[in-house]
């Protein structure tokens, strides 16, 4: 059975380390749920699904409010697990994400994705988000 669900206890979050990890391999899974509930104090949530109680696809992402766009979730992180992707589970939550922040609110929903990310850009693309701006960085 499928569920869509914020994850709000240690036990939750831990569970989407296995996936999170695909996206994010520097971070440690000792050091994991202490980073996450660092970031959930400035907002950070972290949206998984699962199938049959096993994180399949998960999202971390924050409600925010600029003057560019108004009120809007950013998603941080969305990945799918490597072995159970192209089955319909990131379409699913990406969905979720989209009925997520409308019920609180939000007028934009935006994200960044790395340049060598082909495959999410046509998702993304199919998902029908269009490419609105270049994001530019520098190591501090």
């Amino acid at each position: 059975m499928i569920s869509i669900q914020l994850a709000e206890s240690d036990l939750k979050i831990l569970g989407c380390f296995p996936v999170m990890s695909q996206l994010r391999p520097h971070i440690e899974q000792g050091k994991f749920i202490e980073q996450v509930r660092y970031q959930m104090k400035e907002g950070y949530q972290i949206a998984l699904l699962e199938l049959d109680e096993q994180a399949v696809a998960v999202a971390g992402f924050r409600i925010s409010t600029c003057l560019a766009l108004g009120k809007f979730l950013y998603i941080d992180d969305l990945v799918v697990d490597e072995l159970k992707r192209s089955q319909g589970y990131g379409k699913q939550l990406f969905q979720w994400l989209i009925e997520y922040a409308r019920n609180h609110g939000c007028e934009h929903l935006s994200l960044d994705s790395g340049v060598q990310r082909f495959a999410a850009h046509r998702f993304y693309l199919t998902e029908r988000m269009s490419i609105t701006s270049h994001h530019f960085g520098i190591q501090l």
